[in-house]
């Protein structure tokens, strides 16, 4: 008889009920709309499941909260205590895990409390007194609520770090080093993060015990579902730029980023003027404001949001098409971070940065720390956009179902209307709202990005070329010279200055030295 192998259910690619849920949890991913578990949630469950710390690097948008808060929810004891504490680097973020952990948990009982700044402390205080299983906290409300000993009988037996690397971003790192002072040594600790620089590596060797490392990324770094590519532009062009971009691409979502709240701000009102559905998104927003962009853009009551890093870090919004990089990012993870926003979920997206000739260098050192393929394109001009726009309206109207309306109107005015005149008046309707503006040609054409590529490839070919000579020229000169080899250089050179009778003289010596 052979031997049985041990298999792991998990590996077998059953879904979620190979993890052994119970049955109230199943029915709360069923309800989520859950059928197969990403690669990240098939990895992670089961040693969360056994309690074991973990490291896990894996890209936005992959399914990382259900990844920790499915087995979280399934161990649950319901003692009365707050046995989960998950902290994330925005408030935005928080009150999404919170959503989502009480979906998930919502056959389950779970309660959540989400602590953050720009609420009321008493209000939050309020709401422990209800004694929920899972708090989800900003490091800095958290901090304030440990320090002035407000969180009673506080020993969360698993804390989760969620987006680590954009904490680090965001200077919390000490806050979070301080958090972990007051939380019990006898714990499970998940760390998350999209990437991960040194200093997360040494905080996870500080607050980790025997992790176990979970990496769902390729080579590139960047989502494979995203189609990545740059414009070059002049500085004054930006937003020409930007409108005639959207113009082109028809995005169903996007986000806009820009590096200032008063940019954000600006762009935000001259899109409004230009008749595209968009809000604003920054850290000076009053809370209220911020939630109320958040929703208007999630509901699509607007489709573009304009946003600075930092407000829109962590949002989960399902739909985003496309993302604009308004001024080239200061470093590669914040580009990572913001083109995660888009091709989430299996979904295709499109991501698109404005560079400056001079911004050139930085957008080539982003391809090669990311290692993605950003592809340079050239914007379009007002005939090629009209164009596409044109056959986008054709295409929706063919795929358009006729409706009973469209039919008992027809037969009122078929009589009444000749054919030809009333499609190109239907037409001049649906047309009216489609003008495209701005200059025609913007940025530059693809005959001077090849010549300015050209140039910078020359540029570092010589710098390249001058460095390695430098080099070399520094090695031989601290070579020791060989003494010998000297001698002779100095013997040849004598002979060659000599004059013509000198071999007689030489033979004269050789005697000598024989003699």
């Amino acid at each position: 008889m052979k031997k049985q192998t041990k298999t792991n259910s998990w590996d077998l690619g059953w879904g979620f009920e190979s993890f052994g849920f119970k049955k109230s949890v199943l029915r709360g991913i069923k309800e989520a709309g859950f059928s197969e578990p990403s690669p990240i949630q098939k990895e992670a469950i089961p040693l969360i499941l056994d309690g074991l710390d973990i490291i896990a690097q894996a890209q936005t948008g992959t399914g990382k909260t259900a990844a920790f808060g499915l087995p979280l929810i399934n161990n649950l004891k319901n003692d009365g205590s707050i046995e989960v504490l998950i902290v994330t680097p925005t408030r935005e973020l928080a009150m999404q895990v919170s959503d989502e952990i009480f979906k998930l948990g919502k056959y389950n009982r779970v309660k959540t409390v989400s602590l953050f700044g720009g609420q009321p402390i008493r209000r939050q205080i309020e709401l422990l007194e209800k004694k929920p299983q899972v708090i989800i906290a900003t490091p800095g409300r958290l901090l304030d609520h440990l320090r002035n000993e407000r969180l009673k009988n506080f020993y969360p037996s698993v804390v989760v770090l969620d987006e680590s690397d954009e904490m680090l971003d965001m200077g919390f790192l000490d806050d979070i080093e301080e958090i972990f002072t007051y939380l019990s040594s006898d714990r499970q600790t998940l760390l998350f993060s999209a990437t991960m620089p040194t200093p997360i590596k040494h905080l996870a060797q500080k607050i980790l015990s025997n992790p176990k490392l979970i990496k769902i990324t390729q080579d590139d770094t960047t989502n494979q579902d995203i189609s990545q590519r740059y414009y070059i532009i002049n500085e004054q062009e930006r937003e020409d730029a930007i409108v005639r971009l959207i113009d082109s691409e028809m995005p169903q979502k996007a986000i806009i980023f820009t590096r200032m709240k008063k940019e954000a701000d600006i762009l935000s009102e001259r899109l409004l003027s230009r008749g595209f559905k968009a809000g604003a998104l920054h850290g000076d927003m009053e809370q209220r404001e911020r939630v109320k962009s958040i929703k208007a853009f999630k509901d699509s009551t607007i489709d573009i949001l304009v946003a600075t890093d930092i407000a829109a870090r962590g949002l989960d919004i399902s739909g985003v098409s496309h993302v604009f990089n308004f001024h080239i990012p200061l470093n590669p993870e914040s580009y990572v971070h913001r083109i995660g926003r888009t091709g989430r979920a299996g979904k295709k997206g499109v991501a698109i940065t404005l560079a400056t000739p001079l911004e050139f260098k930085e957008l080539r050192r982003i391809k090669e720390n990311t290692k993605a393929s950003i592809e340079l394109y050239e914007i379009p001009s007002i005939q090629d956009t009209m164009d596409k726009k044109d056959s986008n309206i054709l295409d929706k109207i063919l795929k358009h179902a006729i409706s009973d309306d469209a039919l008992r109107v027809y037969e009122q005015i078929r009589g009444n209307a000749d054919i030809t005149q009333l499609v190109c008046k239907l037409l001049s309707m649906v047309l009216q709202d489609s003008k495209v503006l701005g200059p025609n040609k913007i940025g530059l054409n693809k005959k001077d990005l090849n010549a300015l590529q050209f140039q910078l490839d020359d540029e570092r070919k010589h710098k390249k070329s001058s460095r390695t000579s430098n080099i070399r020229d520094k090695r031989d000169k601290n070579r020791p010279k060989n003494k010998f080899h000297s001698k002779g250089n100095l013997k040849n050179k004598d002979s060659k200055n000599s004059p013509k009778g000198s071999k007689k003289d030489s033979n004269k010596k050789s005697t000598k030295r024989k003699k």
